[in-house]
């Protein structure tokens, strides 16, 4: 991971942009903002870098969405993901692994669908067989699975190490970082943002960008927006490999067991589960997993891996998502309050779009709208509009 160097200066008074946290999605937007010589670019963050929902990220690099904008945005972030070096100018921590997506047998169609819209968006993917699968992944369980989407250059990566990456080169172009410094409040006047209340001092600014995921709700509701953003708590269980388990593994989604799963390293194995509960306090909720909870959890996954009932559980992870109704993010201004945008809600998925998030972001602050995709639809009063987004072939359990 690259080091993210803490500021040490006091707080500036004033900033052409101020941006509201340093996880992947605040250093990603400070990246492409600095990248664009933006101005004098302020980062705040309540903790340190990474320390949110991105180091608790399972980090899975994938193109599999119903939904066309989100392909888009997950194809731009796997081409910075291959190209980190000359990009970032670090080295990166991409895993190719592969990714295959299972879905319910009822809902071969749906996937079959799916497949054939990120083909035409220029995802590499393929449906492949049971066969296929078996011979793709030996050690996989696949007789009830007729066709999966197979695509070979995905894999994972380090939510933590992204946003530090991100962090030092914006900081590289200009950009300022203060960690252990919280907003409190934003300045409004006149239907249009003046800066930023924090616990360190006050910055005056006419741009601010909110990317604080969890925290996010509490923050825009003195200002009379109430963005419907819930807090879910998530359970992952990290397993060590057995031996006898026959190469690396693809990353996969499964929809028959209701789980994800990836390698982790070369001997560890991470396992997610679909289902969440709600509500949690972002600020209090469990640091270790319950024992069984991840029971329930492995048991799933060995109806799809029978060899990891052999598996040691090392540890659990524990997280909270950031959730909106329709499990997808809010990007845009805030109506009524310009220059105040907001990045947030990604309910789960966000990782693996931070790169292209960052770049949409920059261009809807600098050019009026999201230039290299289209993000107009996950503005964030599209509730309020009575237009959540359903893709055309959504799966029953997203």
């Amino acid at each position: 991971m690259s080091s993210a160097r803490e500021h040490s200066n006091s707080l500036p008074k004033t900033a052409d942009i101020v941006i509201l946290g340093a996880g992947v999605m605040g250093a990603s937007i400070a990246f492409h903002l600095a990248r664009r010589k933006a101005g004098k670019i302020v980062l705040i963050e309540k903790d340190h870098f990474g320390r949110g929902s991105s180091g608790r990220s399972s980090a899975l690099i994938r193109m599999h969405y119903s939904f066309a904008r989100e392909v888009q945005l997950a194809l731009v972030s796997l081409r910075m993901f291959e190209n980190w070096q000359e990009i970032v100018g670090q080295p990166g921590d991409f895993h190719r692994t592969g990714f295959v997506r299972i879905a319910l047998p009822n809902e071969t169609e749906r996937l079959k669908l799916n497949v054939q819209m990120q083909r035409d968006l220029g995802v590499n993917v393929t449906l492949i067989d049971r066969d296929q699968l078996r011979a793709l992944e030996p050690d996989w369980n696949v007789d009830e699975a007729e066709l999966a989407a197979y695509e070979p250059d995905s894999g994972y990566g380090d939510g933590a190490a992204v946003a530090g990456d991100f962090l030092s080169a914006a900081r590289d172009m200009g950009a300022q970082y203060f960690s252990r410094t919280q907003a409190t409040a934003f300045l409004v006047e006149s239907g249009h943002v003046r800066g930023v209340v924090t616990d360190q001092g006050t910055i005056a600014a006419p741009t601010v960008i909110s990317a604080i995921g969890l925290w996010t709700k509490p923050l825009f509701q003195p200002i009379g927006c109430d963005l419907p953003i819930e807090c879910e708590f998530h359970q992952v269980a990290i397993l060590r490999k057995p031996p006898d388990v026959r190469g690396l593994g693809c990353a996969c989604i499964d929809s028959v067991t209701a789980t994800y799963f990836r390698p982790d390293a070369q001997d560890k194995f991470l396992v997610g589960d679909f289902h969440g509960t709600r509500p949690v306090d972002p600020d209090n909720f469990p640091q270790s997993a319950s024992g069984e909870s991840l029971e329930e959890l492995i048991e799933r996954a060995c109806r799809r891996i029978p060899k990891l009932s052999r598996a040691e559980v090392m540890r659990g992870v524990t997280g909270v998502y950031d959730m909106t109704p329709d499990s997808r993010p809010l990007l845009g201004e805030i109506p009524g309050v310009g220059g105040l945008y907001v990045c947030a809600g990604f309910s789960g998925m966000g990782f693996k779009i931070s790169p292209a998030i960052g770049l949409v972001m920059s261009e809807l602050v600098l050019d009026g709208e999201g230039k290299t995709v289209d993000i107009t639809v996950f503005r964030p009063n599209r509730f309020a509009e009575n237009q959540p987004i359903e893709a055309e072939n959504e799966y029953a359990d997203f």
